[in-house]
């Protein structure tokens, strides 16, 4: 029957496979006489109806030979009905566990246990392999099959535990040929046997009268031999690795041990003879040339990590290379490592130099963008700037599919300030561009801005010229930061020509910004003058409309009092049709004041006129301008714009009135007239 049922398991369907293995579960739950393996008495993983069936087919007493009939039972007909209710059977897929169990159960061929493990989509796993070898305990015949099994098919996935839990199924079920056969082996692999199975197997041979294997085991333990972890096996190779010049005497020493080195071992060793690299790479070669290992990836690494040092760099580069060519990768662990110690032993080039080995690569292996940008950031912070590294960072990056992002510049612009190098962002730029990279509008804006607030009036040129070069032109904000940059370094002629280059190419629409600066560096320095020549001419001719607090400024600066007196005043008056046409309404405070202090009646009749499109502006501000003048006690220059008044406003009863109540010797400290919300038109 079993023959029968194994020849039929490669053409029975996955849900019928299903089937077999619950119903495989339900049988050996109910009727084997030997202890139920673990995994069937964690939890139960049928329904009610199931527990129903094993119920019924017990109270029967049918016996296991016959039970093994119902294996050809079709699955399906089994599944038609359920004995204790009416409801259909919900069918649970078995866990991987369970057809592990099963699989090594039944089939012993390889090629057979490969399929059928294959065909369920089954990949054993550290986890999965300890679980089955737990559940097996009671059947070590099975238990073997499936750790030699793994053992060659996937020997890394067995770790400690496994071989512990395997060596304590040989311990207890009385296998001492194997038992010791498997002690000598995990010996070699640097394993060491647990305290348990130390007890448990201990307890077997008492129980079994061993008292020969018993005395072997406890002089093990008492002798500190079986104590094999990685650690302690890893201690006594480099305890002989490190005490004597290397020899053939030390060489057959560690023969002597009879270990057999594992890739997670020669790695240990390795990375703990760190501090002595030449006899790590003795030890290294050694290993591989005695014939008992071949180095893989993870051992390469490790010594790559210990050569990466400016004393060992010829080796080292040779290991790398020896490495690539192997078909191995670059760890990430090991680029870090070393490009961290170049850069601090300011070995750039060599720095640079292992970026584009590493980068150069499988792309899931890769340097990171942070990688790429700590680079670039020692790059240019190093005693003398060398662009063709950095360039060579840039290509290699890259090239390899990724993208330079703003971050990156705004990191590298960074450093570039924090050594005063920022005059070569212009070049740091370039190298970015040439990788595909656009600076967005504000790091365009941060770069004029730097560059023209230090006086480097070249290099904005130059910024300016590239960016158009590149076509890709500087946005209107940049523009703006340019300008404004060359006004805070106190270069106004240059911050002029800079905002005529400006509205040329970008027009006047986003120029307010950028031109109030300019006005506002003008009059800080003195120049309200000289700023206002160039404010007329780009209105008149370049159709650029300030903003009103531009003509605020404009009108502010013009009238203080020693630029009022050289023409500035008739200048400040020009402003208020233009501010007329432009939709604001005139800025009359700062007159105001002027000619309560110094102004003549004449000046206060010509703004009198200008205020207004109109012959004359409204009588109300007839009132404020001579309320302002007869508080400051200028009566004779109130009287002298009466008397240019028109005769309606030198008859007007209010004016007479506030000429009456102001003598020419009262100070009076009433407040003036409120200003209209809107001036007459």
């Amino acid at each position: 029957i079993r023959t029968f049922d194994s020849d039929r398991a490669s053409k029975r369907n996955p849900v019928e496979r299903r089937m077999r293995y619950q119903w495989r579960l339900i049988l050996s739950r109910s009727y084997r006489s030997s202890p139920r393996p673990a995994y069937l008495s964690h939890r139960s993983r049928f329904s009610n109806s199931t527990r129903s069936l094993t119920s019924f087919l017990h109270e029967r007493s049918i016996p296991l030979q016959q039970s093994h009939c119902l294996y050809s039972i079709p699955p399906s007909s089994v599944y038609r009905r359920s004995f204790s209710s009416s409801k259909p059977l919900i069918e649970e897929k078995p866990s991987s566990e369970a057809i592990v169990i099963d699989v090594f159960t039944r089939l012993s061929s390889k090629d057979e246990i490969n399929k059928e493990l294959d065909s369920n989509g089954i990949v054993i796993s550290h986890d999965l392999a300890l679980k089955a070898l737990r559940s097996l305990e009671s059947t070590p015949d099975v238990a073997q099959r499936f750790f030699h099994w793994v053992s060659e098919a996937s020997p890394e996935k067995l770790s400690s535990k496994s071989y512990n839990t395997m060596l304590r199924i040989l311990g207890v079920n009385g296998l001492l040929d194997e038992f010791w056969s498997l002690v000598d082996d995990m010996k070699k692999k640097g394993h060491g046997v647990s305290a348990n199975v130390r007890d448990k197997v201990g307890e077997k041979f008492q129980e079994d009268g061993l008292e020969g294997d018993l005395n072997r085991l406890k002089e093990l333990f008492a002798s500190g031999s079986m104590d094999n972890s990685v650690d302690k096996v890893c201690n006594r190779v480099c305890k002989i690795v490190m005490k004597d010049q290397w020899n053939a005497d030390l060489e057959k020493q560690l023969r002597d041990l009879r270990l057999e080195f594992s890739s997670d071992l020669v790695k240990m060793v390795v990375e703990k003879l760190d501090v002595e690299p030449r006899r790590a790479l003795l030890f290294f070669r050694w290993i591989e040339e005695s014939g008992g290992f071949k180095h893989d990836e993870k051992t390469y690494n490790a010594m790559a990590r210990v050569l990466g040092k400016e004393k060992f760099l010829d080796r080292f580069q040779n290991l790398i290379e020896e490495l690539r060519s192997g078909g191995y990768e670059m760890e990430m662990e090991t680029y870090v490592r070393v490009s961290s110690r170049f850069c601090q032993s300011r070995m750039i080039r060599e720095a640079v130099e292992l970026f584009e080995f590493a980068m150069a690569g499988s792309k899931s292996n890769t340097p990171t963008a942070h990688c790429c940008c700590l680079l670039l950031k020692k790059i240019v912070t190093t005693k003398k700037l060398d662009m063709d590294l950095f360039s060579r960072t840039v290509k290699a990056y890259t090239g390899n599919g990724n993208v330079m992002t703003d971050p990156m510049l705004q990191s590298v612009l960074k450093s570039l300030r924090s050594v005063d190098r920022f005059e070569q962002s212009n070049e740091v730029l370039k190298a970015m561009k040439e990788g595909g990279y656009v600076p967005s509008g504000d790091l365009q804006s941060v770069i004029a801005s730097g560059l023209s607030r230090k006086g480097k009036k070249d290099e904005a040129n130059e910024l300016v010229d590239f960016m158009e070069a590149s076509g890709d032109h500087l946005d209107d904000k940049a523009m703006a930061s340019l300008v404004e940059g060359h006004c805070d370094a106190k270069n106004l002629e240059e911050a002029s020509e800079c905002f005529k280059k400006m509205i040329g190419k970008e027009g006047v629409s986003y120029a307010g910004y950028a031109f109030e600066k300019l006005v506002l560096a003008y009059c800080n320095s003195f120049q309200a003058r000289d700023v206002y020549k160039l404010f007329t001419e780009l209105v008149k001719q370049n159709q650029l409309k300030p903003w009103h607090s531009t003509y605020k400024i404009m009108v502010r600066n013009l009238l203080m009092k020693k630029v009022a007196r050289d023409g500035g005043f008739e200048e400040a008056l020009s402003l208020l049709p233009l501010m007329r046409n432009h939709g604001f309404p005139p800025f009359v405070d700062p007159f105001l004041d002027y000619l309560a202090n110094s102004g003549s009646g004449a000046e206060a009749f010509a703004f009198l006129k200008a205020l207004t499109s109109k012959k004359f502006p409204s009588n109300l501000m007839f009132l404020r301008v001579f309320e302002a003048m007869l508080k400051s006690a200028r009566h004779s220059e109130a009287q002298d714009l009466l008397s240019l008044c028109p005769s309606y406003i030198r008859r007007n009863a209010d004016v007479l009135q506030l000429f009456s109540s102001m003598k020419a010797d009262q100070c009076s400290l009433e407040k003036p007239l409120a200003a209209l919300a809107q001036i007459e038109a």
